[in-house]
């Protein structure tokens, strides 16, 4: 499972919020899927940009992260390493875009299994759980590091909404 870090707690939780908010989602498209989504997230990368650079090497959010090489040079090496420096393994990218990870799989609800990966609403439950998940396993320095990430990002997002 990945490594919990304070950032990958926010960022799993702060993806999940999207969805619920209605941003773009499709799973059948590299840059709105569920690691589409988590790589915006994080990189504040366009769907577009995300889009462009999965298209320089063939293979899915799974196959992009085996192949993961931090000295490519290659758009999609770097959001992948975005992702892999939060704290997930390669494996972990996998298991999110496929929703399969046994893990957060046996922490849900059993009346809400079984989860299609398609589908936004399961999404959004298989990322607040594992965010619950891991932030568990965060000391409590580490769960304070995800208030106070939280709360910034909150003040940024107000700060941004006043400058409109």
């Amino acid at each position: 499972m990945a490594h919990p870090t304070p950032e990958l707690v926010v960022a799993l939780r702060r993806t999940a919020a999207r969805l619920k908010d209605g941003v773009r989602y499709r799973w059948s498209h590299f840059a709105v899927c569920n690691c589409g989504n988590l790589a915006q997230t994080i990189t504040e990368l366009s769907p577009d940009a995300i889009y462009e650079a999965a298209m320089q090497r063939p293979g899915d959010w799974g196959e992009q992260a085996r192949e993961y090489c931090p000295s490519s040079g290659l758009a999609m090496d770097a959001i992948v390493g975005s992702i892999l420096d939060l704290g997930m393994e390669k494996e972990d990218v996998r298991h999110l875009e496929r929703l399969t990870h046994p893990h957060v799989l046996r922490a849900l609800p059993k009346e809400r299994l079984p989860l299609k990966h398609t589908r936004r609403e399961d999404t959004v439950l298989f990322m607040e759980t594992w965010a619950d998940l891991l932030e568990a396993k965060l000391d409590d320095v580490g769960r304070r590091r995800v208030v106070a990430l939280a709360e910034a990002h909150d003040e940024d997002a107000r700060g941004e909404g006043a400058a409109a």
